[in-house]
């Protein structure tokens, strides 16, 4: 009998967060302060985050352990399935062997969820009952908002005014898990009404809404501190649970990947599959090609500028070394929301420098045209961020048959696509469209960034 899925019991679910930090071949370049040029320290962030995650943000450690309380949670959903996409192969008449990891099982559809319920944890382990932040397409914010849900915390949510009016289901599931959810920008921040006055029709950004965000913490004298759902180090970090399950997985088929595919926008679920196998890498035990696959409508690692630039539009935050498209660039509203970010993950933006991993930028209508068939093979509709994996999950088993070899492919299907329905009602008829590169919006944000580095 061929396997379809590889399921893991709970009591095999992995105790410790895998941190890329301790092998990467040439340590991240320090986050800066803004004012003065040199790294912040621990008390810079503390009015922003609580001291656990400032020591998980530097730490070195190769493993943190995952506190039971986490452990619990988790486990309502984890470990997640991996399963063997045998009709896609068939449908694709290709000789490759495609994987892919369902974070959609989550109770709010996505991987978000793996490092929510540890921040919600760590804050009210210090004493804090209040998060603010942003989310795009709203998996983040959902995700959030249920993790505040279980520890008893107040959660407000900034929400991209594009994403917030396309998809209202995932404001009202952020609602009914009991969270404010404003559109960003909002009149509510100075920065927000600073965005407006100049720009009364702006669709917003997450760089805006992390500007948002970022100045109610600030602005709380402590009693509210601010989450991020992707980016950092320890989000990135909390990840990698995914990538450690599913080496047990690949253990379990007598398998490992020959090609592991990401979609990226700020580049959590990237580095949650793949970070546990790169330690694999640097080990020198196994050599696997790895593929970032971002919008062509906001494409930093393909065609941002390696540098030190803000995380958000109103400069608000420290300076990191990334891949950015300017904190000033607002990217077209493409359904993707999730993916609209100007910058990249340093861990992730420093990977592609160090020539590890590769990048690629899809366009819109090319990815659902994945998505779709995908749907039609699998059973499972993606969300609109997680069709470029599958974009590029799809290409590669179509560059194996036009070769006539057999490859193992392993993709993260990052989430489901049940609260983004509208996008593809659109695309099916034919309302979306693709986006030029905005070259010329794009140099006038790259001319604002910051002279350090």
């Amino acid at each position: 009998m061929e396997s379809i899925k590889y399921v893991l019991p709970e009591n095999r679910m992995p105790t410790a967060w895998y941190n890329v930090q301790a092998d990467l071949p040439q340590p991240l370049p320090p986050v800066l302060h803004p004012g003065t040029g040199q790294p912040v320290g621990p008390d810079d962030l503390a009015p922003l985050f609580p001291m656990e995650l400032i020591k998980q943000e530097v730490s070195t450690e190769r493993y943190i352990d995952i506190p039971e309380e986490v452990q619990q949670v988790y486990r309502q959903w984890r470990p997640t399935p991996l399963f063997r996409a045998r009709r896609l192969e068939q449908l694709l008449d290709t000789p490759a062997r495609i994987y892919y990891k369902y974070e959609g099982v989550s109770p709010a559809g996505s991987h978000k969820p793996n490092t929510a319920v540890p921040q919600a944890f760590y804050n009210k382990q210090e004493g804090v009952n209040r998060l603010v932040t942003e989310t795009g397409a709203g998996q983040w914010g959902s995700s959030l908002s249920m993790a505040c849900a279980f520890f008893g915390m107040e959660c407000q949510v900034f929400m991209v005014k594009v994403s917030y009016n396309q998809k209202p289901y995932r404001r009202a599931l952020m609602e009914t898990f009991g969270a404010s959810v404003t559109a960003s920008p909002s009149v509510n921040t100075q920065v927000g009404r600073m965005i407006l006055d100049e720009h009364p029709d702006s669709p917003g950004s997450l760089g805006i809404a992390i500007s948002e965000a970022v100045e109610v913490a600030a602005m709380s004298g402590g009693t509210t501190k601010y989450a991020l759902g992707s980016v950092l180090n320890h989000v990135l970090m909390h990840q990698t649970i995914i990538g450690e399950e599913v080496l047990i997985q690949l253990e379990l088929a007598d398998d490992y990947p020959d090609i592991i595919v990401g979609c990226t926008g700020g580049g959590s679920n990237f580095a949650g599959i793949v970070l546990p196998f790169l330690r694999e890498k640097f080990s020198g035990k196994r050599q696997t090609r790895i593929v970032a696959v971002e919008p062509a409508a906001c494409p930093s690692l393909t065609r941002g500028l390696y540098a030190y630039d803000f995380g958000d539009t109103g400069k608000l935050t420290p300076l990191t070394k990334m891949h950015t498209l300017g904190h000033n660039f607002v990217p077209p509203g493409i359904h993707a929301g999730g993916l609209r970010y100007h910058g990249m993950a340093p861990i992730v933006s420093h990977l592609k420098e160090l020539d590890v991993i590769e990048a690629r930028a899809e366009p819109q209508l090319r990815c659902f045209e994945a998505g779709m068939m995908f749907a039609k093979a699998e059973g499972i509709i993606p969300a609109p961020e997680a069709n470029h994996a599958v974009r590029g999950a799809i290409d590669e088993a179509l560059r194996c048959r036009e070769e006539g070899v057999s490859k193992a492919i392993l993709f993260n299907l990052s989430g489901h696509g049940h609260f983004d329905m509208q996008a593809y009602i659109d695309y099916q008829a034919g309302k979306l469209q693709d986006y030029e590169y905005p070259q010329e919006e794009v140099a006038m944000a790259l001319a604002g960034l910051p002279s350090v580095g």
